[in-house]
């Protein structure tokens, strides 16, 4: 089993899981924003985005073991045909739940993001992560979109000429928490990529790290980290500077992180300093999903 979760990264299923969640619950129910999701429709929503996400997992799993000398995957405890027909019972499940969440909400179109989701993962494991800047560029744009799918799914349908500016800022709130993890999921998969340069220099795959060299890399890290604290202190300062309280949770909990990951990257070298930076961009996230969780006491 535990083979089988590894092989999903159950524990960035978990993840994305909890972000939609909080979004759910830490900005619509408590603003009664006027949604169209129940709880079993956001229920089936986080399933049909971990179920697209895990099928996601699995075909880049299976495609970085090209050129492997080892049987199987995961040393050999799960055969690359096991793994193929769980890509292809994920994938089905995602997309026919995207297509009853689209027309159970009356925009049948929407389960368009399924499949091209799907497809962008396909495509990105067999092609596009041999190009070194979409390599890392797409699954953090993915990982974007399952935060912003959930206000296309439960807040874009309610919205009417009454509520279109409510239903606007929350949206917004959306697109500004998906632009944050957009920025530290590309920051992690560089990171990443500096773990396992040895694998991608066998499978001659081309990443920044092979391209820069990894010291050239962590300092890009570092530089690139001034991204997402430019972002929370313009945030900060446009939305929470009137409320003490927020400023210095948001200054301890995120822009501490943040500075201190950048002071830390400049000089990392070894692989146990990279494991645990990008330990700490995956903390950073899930702090950031939490925050959700205390708008309603910051602007309520």
């Amino acid at each position: 089993m535990q083979s089988y979760l590894k092989l999903i990264k159950f524990d960035n299923l978990l993840l994305i899981a909890f972000a939609q969640l909080c979004i759910k619950y830490g900005l619509f129910e408590p603003f009664n924003i006027a949604i169209t999701l129940n709880g079993l429709g956001i229920a089936l929503l986080i399933l049909a985005t971990v179920c697209i996400a895990a099928a996601g997992n699995i075909i880049i799993y299976i495609y970085n073991q090209e050129g492997s000398t080892a049987k199987g995957l995961l040393q050999g405890k799960i055969t690359e045909k096991t793994a193929n027909r769980l890509f292809i019972i994920f994938n089905v499940i995602g997309v026919l739940i995207g297509f009853y969440l689209s027309n159970l909400i009356g925009k049948s179109g929407f389960a368009a993001l399924f499949i091209i989701t799907s497809g962008i993962f396909y495509i990105y494991a067999s092609y596009l992560k041999e190009i070194i800047i979409l390599k890392n560029v797409i699954p953090a744009l993915l990982i974007a979109l399952s935060l912003i799918v959930v206000g296309i799914f439960d807040l874009l349908p309610a919205i009417t000429e009454k509520n279109r500016e409510s239903q606007t800022v929350i949206f917004s709130i959306i697109l500004d928490y998906s632009v944050f993890a957009f920025m530290i999921v590309l920051l992690r998969e560089i990171v990443k990529d500096g773990l396992h340069i040895d694998r991608d220099h066998r499978l001659g795959i081309k990443t920044i790290p092979m391209a820069l060299g990894k010291e050239r890399t962590t300092k890009l890290v570092g530089i690139l980290t001034i991204v997402p604290i430019a972002m929370v202190i313009y945030y900060i300062y446009t939305y929470l500077f009137s409320n003490s309280t927020a400023v210095i949770m948001v200054l301890l909990l995120l822009i501490a992180p943040l500075l201190y990951f950048m002071i830390k990257s400049f000089s990392a070298e070894s692989d146990k300093q990279l494991t645990r930076l990008s330990l700490l961009l995956k903390i950073i996230l899930i702090i950031a999903s939490i925050s959700l969780l205390f708008y309603q006491f910051i602007l309520l």
